[in-house]
């Protein structure tokens, strides 16, 4: 037998698999177990029809252009597109050459950690905040610094004092903040535009980037909820802006985008061209219809009200079934819930065997969402995959072992 770990890099003999993209894996072969796992899209809101028309009508019109290579930041048309879609939606005035098409947003945060990060860099990000972005700065060698949330998002007077008491060099190595402001992951919370307006002044006093992950911004089910993008408040060009259609229109045609200033665009597309040459012509092509054709607004408008459903389900099933002693965030929008339970030793990463098999559940153990090592006693939970029968009986066998454990 060939011993083939003494040829892996050090990445590659580091490197965990992703929690979540393991679990849907084992799930997939359980058909009798409810999924409160994935931030899976509703399948039934796909405008498979709309998609299919457009797809035929994308091969006969733009011929070659639709099934040949192309530019590495994107084809010059779907970018202009984007930066249309962008103004009209959420006031980002973005010139295309500033615009990267990406493989979805997972494509683009792996682009931004290979462009800044360097091994014991430090990222500032939300505690908790999304695993695949942890994982992804993390593999090129970041440690972190968590900043706590609460129902109004990031906590930027703790931000401030952290920095304020950092040693100059270790803010040095401050590489950006990354944070989803809007209906976030896994929480669902949305900061308050003092909040918003505090970051960039905080990035603008310590000379600081922000990356801004904008994955739920379309999924917002409550009124007087600021949708203010940082990057439409940014007046110094301090903000790169990630986006995609995975949530909007369809995850499976993997395109996302990068809004950033002109030098950090052409860096990450000089990057890119080592990673994949550039996102699927066929598919930035057919996402770039459907954003002219108004389709992504259809399926918003549909999404909106039906994730308010499922989550209004969950959190009533989580009051009727879960012990006085969890704590649970009440999210604005998004897809999720995120659960703590406060109850010693309560472990839901040990236990999430013992959820899948006896109790035919599965939901994401926390601690990978945590920067700093906590976070063993809490869970996400989604709302957006399953029907309102699974979501109550999926919660009521969660709660049935949290009080058992």
């Amino acid at each position: 037998m060939v011993d083939y770990t003494r040829l892996y890099s050090k990445l590659a003999q580091s490197i965990k698999a992703s929690e979540i993209r393991e679990l849907l894996a084992i799930i997939s072969k359980k058909k009798d177990v409810i999924s409160l796992a994935g931030g899976i899209p509703d399948p039934n809101l796909f405008p498979r029809e709309e998609l299919a028309e457009i797809a035929k009508y994308v091969i006969e019109s733009y011929g070659n252009i639709a099934l040949q290579y192309g530019e590495t930041k994107g084809i010059p048309e779907v970018r202009e597109t984007i930066c249309k879609f962008l103004e009209a939606t959420k006031g980002i005035k973005c010139d295309p050459e500033h615009v990267v098409i990406t493989t979805g947003s997972q494509s683009a945060l792996d682009l931004v950690a290979r462009t800044f990060i360097d091994q014991c860099d430090i990222v500032i990000s939300e505690n908790p905040t999304y695993l695949a972005a942890v994982g992804a700065f993390k593999n090129a060698g970041a440690r972190f610094i968590g900043i706590s949330l609460d129902d109004n998002g990031m906590k930027t007077e703790e931000l401030e004092d952290k920095l304020r008491k950092l040693g100059e060099d270790e803010r040095k190595k401050i590489k950006f903040i990354y944070t989803i402001p809007i209906a976030q992951n896994p929480a669902g919370v949305s900061m308050t535009i003092d909040r918003k307006k505090h970051l960039l002044e905080i990035a603008s006093q310590y000379d600081l980037l922000i990356i801004e992950d904008d994955p739920y911004s379309f999924l917002v089910f409550e009124d007087g909820v600021d949708r203010a993008t940082l990057k439409s408040m940014d007046r110094e060009d301090r903000v790169v802006y990630l986006g995609t259609v995975s949530k909007i229109l369809a995850p499976g045609l993997r395109v996302g985008w990068i809004v950033a200033p002109g030098d950090i665009a052409r860096k990450i597309e000089m990057i890119k061209q080592y990673v994949d040459l550039h996102t699927s012509t066929l598919t930035q092509l057919v996402a770039a219809e459907a954003i002219k054709r108004g389709v992504v607004e259809k399926v918003v408008s549909r999404a909106v009200p039906t994730y308010k459903s499922k989550r209004d389900t969950m959190l009533k099933a989580i009051r009727d079934y879960f012990p006085d002693y969890t704590w649970y965030s009440k999210p604005i929008g998004g897809m999720f819930v995120f659960a703590y339970i406060y109850k010693t030793g309560f472990d839901a990463g040990k236990l999430l065997p013992k959820a899948i098999e006896e109790y035919k559940v599965a939901y994401v153990p926390g601690g990978s969402f945590h920067v700093d090592g906590t976070g063993k006693n809490s869970m996400r939970l989604s709302f957006s995959y399953p029907s309102h029968e699974q979501i109550e009986a999926g919660i009521a066998r969660i709660g049935k072992l949290i009080k058992e454990a």
